[in-house]
């Protein structure tokens, strides 16, 4: 018990390391990082360091997508830069409430994987997706400019879903979900069509400003640990 505790309190240690670095490379504000330490304690000492991970991949992921061809983003003025605790809020809040009660019902490990997914399936299509440029709106399918908001293309899509994958993937190797198939099923239907919801409300509400894309961001994760939960 108290060997379990230490090694707790190594990985909040290593936790603030890692807020430090994502401050300093300029990811993340001030109040961004502290954001996602406070989340981050809280998974830890509810769920466990592995649930843990599985969020810091999705970071890395993320991070990496943002950066990856940065001039070419900063010319179509897409480059998001330093995000702030709204982006941390809205992509990482319903999988911290799903870690902190997925001791307490069982469906919630889908539902946390499935917030997951959707969060990195999202950003990589939309990091990697602004590439394409032959971009489609989700809801009329007219041509339209990389970036916009509800944009599709077959180049976002296809990251997507291998973000979605890797996540599943994931879940198992850490022992979050102990089947393999399970995993990967619920984190690619999940993350999809969370990240589709996302698309749909970027071109039915975002692109009207009746909501920002934190809203979108924040309903899409729900959407995707709802059907998480329910495929599990």
């Amino acid at each position: 018990m108290v060997e379990s505790i230490m090694v707790n309190w190594v990985y909040v240690i290593l936790l603030f390391i890692l807020g430090f670095i994502t401050y300093y490379r300029k990811s993340l504000d001030l109040f961004g990082t502290a954001v996602m330490i406070i989340m981050g304690i809280v998974i830890i000492f509810s769920a466990g360091t592995n649930w843990l991970l599985l969020i810091v991949l999705f970071l890395v992921m993320s991070l990496l997508a943002t950066k990856y061809s940065k001039k070419y983003k900063q010319s179509l003025g897409e480059f998001e830069g330093r995000r702030t605790s709204k982006n941390v809020i809205s992509n990482g809040v319903v999988a911290c409430f799903m870690a902190a009660f997925g001791g307490y019902y069982l469906p919630f490990v889908g539902g946390f994987i499935g917030a997951i997914a959707t969060a990195t399936s999202d950003t990589l299509a939309s990091e990697i997706g602004v590439l394409d440029p032959h971009p489609r709106l989700i809801t009329t399918l007219q041509k339209v400019d990389p970036g916009t908001n509800g944009a599709v293309s077959m180049l976002g899509t296809s990251v997507g879903i291998i973000g979605a994958a890797i996540i599943g993937i994931a879940a198992y190797l850490l022992g979050i979900m102990t089947n393999p198939l399970l995993a990967l099923g619920v984190a690619i239907i999940s993350g999809t069509v969370g990240c589709f919801m996302d698309s749909i409300l970027g071109a039915l509400f975002e692109n009207h400003g009746w909501l920002t894309n934190e809203h979108v961001n924040l309903i899409a994760t729900i959407v995707g640990a709802l059907v998480g939960i329910l495929l599990l």
